[in-house]
């Protein structure tokens, strides 16, 4: 509420607004909204109102105001006698997403000012974020906990991850976010405008999950030296990485990998009220060149190049209207986004919104960076031995393409939505005593085979061996009490022949700890 000495009030009805409009997971301490969709405000005078009399309206955001449409009209709650008046208050469908400042003023002067966030909305079918299944915004808007696949295209490997999109620092972080990018930098007006369309704005987020080119959120690493900071591999939730960048004014967080990336962004994507899920893709592949082919070198001895496959990479699909392709709605729906900084997109590190239905029918000449996401899924494996060209694989490139399911943690596999369905290759295993020295940083270990005939033909295969981990059971030991200290049994079995030195056990619950993770 505004002081009472300026004899003007306002209610915000943030409990009921924001259960209204599905934010109030997030508080409701401060008034959260969905564009295109309307919202209840009170506001009291200390005199009689009458119909005549006139409230002026302002809901202004960013440096240089820019103004948001609004529709009021009179609710049913009024009582102008006591100067009283509940007015409904829809934001426009296109307006830009972000905190506002709302102030309200009468004819003799006096005003009332406060605050609201206004999110993009996957509930109003005018939006360009509708999503029509209710089951599916559950899953893909309002579930703060996910799976993220990682291991080989032969055994999969699923780790659960908090997103905790809907802690109530997020509201402050994620507008952070926005207000550091360079584009906010250089040209604040432009900025803010274009926060109307999610295309701009989850193009944004992708460019400052990494710090390649700005005050990003995280800073990758690759050579298993993380000295300085955390091994991507303990990191199981994106509000301890948001946090530590926030309240470091911004500096990125040491380190991540490309699920990290990936689920990082899901979370700032949900937050913001664009559709959002993690995918997985295994064997796959990096084209530097844009050739649609992948160019893998051996030498004599089959020794190889290996900076162009990957056992497996993570992005995320956000889900969108793309008018901007002018093909009706041939291309709307779920996009591929990729946060991990791998090559520069309009002279950025970012990558998308790139059509999953583009990417399958191979429309490379459509934006964003469809290309180089086709590459991953659906190159060519061109293999050359000391310059001559030996073999061509057209079907080991983009296996087993996996995300969570909708209301379950199962896997759904997607692989078909992005290509036509190929061959599938054999596994080979390899025993422990072979790769135990690399166990302790590694997910899976990749194995090559080569063979020759009699008439010099060349003949290679590869793949990958996920490190399972054993089996982990968590028990409540007696009933559990809001505020009230609980213990938990957790119990698991070394499957090996050898004695483990110096193992941790990291456990997280967003409002469970003080801090985002606890090691034993």
């Amino acid at each position: 509420l505004a002081a009472p000495g300026l004899g003007i009030q306002m209610d915000l009805l943030c409990q009921r607004n924001n259960a209204d409009h599905n934010t109030d997971e997030i508080t409701t301490r401060q008034l959260i909204v969905r564009r295109g969709q309307p919202f209840l405000i009170t506001v009291e005078m200390s005199f009689a109102f009458q119909p005549s009399d006139v409230l002026k309206f302002t809901v202004e955001t960013g440096e240089a105001p820019f103004f948001l449409v609004l529709n009021v009209s009179q609710g049913s709650l009024s009582d102008l006698q006591r100067g009283i008046v509940t007015l409904s208050v829809t934001p426009a469908v296109d307006a830009p997403v972000g905190r506002y400042a709302l102030s309200v003023e009468t004819e003799s002067g006096r005003a009332a000012k406060e605050s609201l966030v206004v999110l993009f909305n996957p509930w109003c079918r005018d939006d360009m974020v509708f999503l029509p299944d209710e089951k599916e915004r559950r899953e893909y808007v309002m579930n703060e906990q996910g799976i993220v696949y990682k291991g080989t295209a032969h055994y999969i490997i699923s780790d659960v991850w908090e997103f905790g999109q809907f802690e109530e620092e997020m509201v402050d972080i994620c507008l952070r976010l926005l207000d550091v990018n360079p584009k906010y930098q250089k040209d604040p007006d432009d900025d803010v405008a274009a926060r109307c369309n999610p295309i701009y704005v989850s193009r944004v987020i992708s460019a400052m999950i990494n710090s390649n080119d700005d005050r990003g959120v995280l800073t990758g690493r690759w050579d298993d030296n993380y000295q300085g900071g955390t091994c991507p591999t303990r990191w199981n939730s994106s509000v301890t990485i948001l946090q530590q960048w926030y309240n470091n004014s911004c500096m990125a967080v040491k380190f991540g990998q490309c699920w990290v990336f990936a689920a990082v962004m899901c979370t700032v994507m949900r937050f913001f009220g664009i559709p959002c899920r993690v995918v997985t893709n295994f064997d796959s592949a990096h084209d530097e060149n844009n050739s649609l082919t992948i160019d893998e070198y051996f030498d004599e001895y089959g020794l190889k190049d290996t900076r162009h496959r990957l056992n497996f990479h993570v992005w995320v699909e956000g889900w969108m209207k793309r008018p901007d392709l002018n093909r009706g709605s041939k291309y709307d729906g779920w996009q591929v986004l990729d946060p991990t900084p791998q090559e520069r997109s309009e002279g950025v590190f970012c990558c998308g919104p790139a059509p999953v239905a583009a990417i399958h029918e191979g429309a490379t000449d459509l934006k964003y960076d469809i290309p180089f996401v086709f590459s991953e899924v659906n190159a060519d494996k061109v293999k050359w031995r000391t310059k001559m060209k030996h073999l061509s694989d057209t079907s080991s490139v983009g296996q087993n393409i996996s995300t969570k399911a909708v209301g379950s943690f199962t896997r759904n596999d997607i692989t078909n939505t992005y290509k036509y369905k190929e061959v599938v290759n054999i596994p080979i295993q390899i025993p422990y005593s072979v790769y135990i020295k690399y166990s302790a940083n590694l997910d899976s270990v990749k194995v090559t085979a080569q063979a020759s005939d009699g008439d010099g033909e060349i003949y290679e295969a590869e793949t990958n061996l996920a490190l399972e981990d054993p089996p982990i059971t968590i028990k409540v030991l007696g009933e559990a009490r809001v505020n009230c200290p609980m213990t938990i049994e957790v119990e698991f079995e070394n499957p090996l022949n050898e004695t483990l030195r110096s193992c941790s056990l990291t456990v997280i619950g967003c409002g469970l700890f003080r801090s985002g993770y606890i090691d034993r």
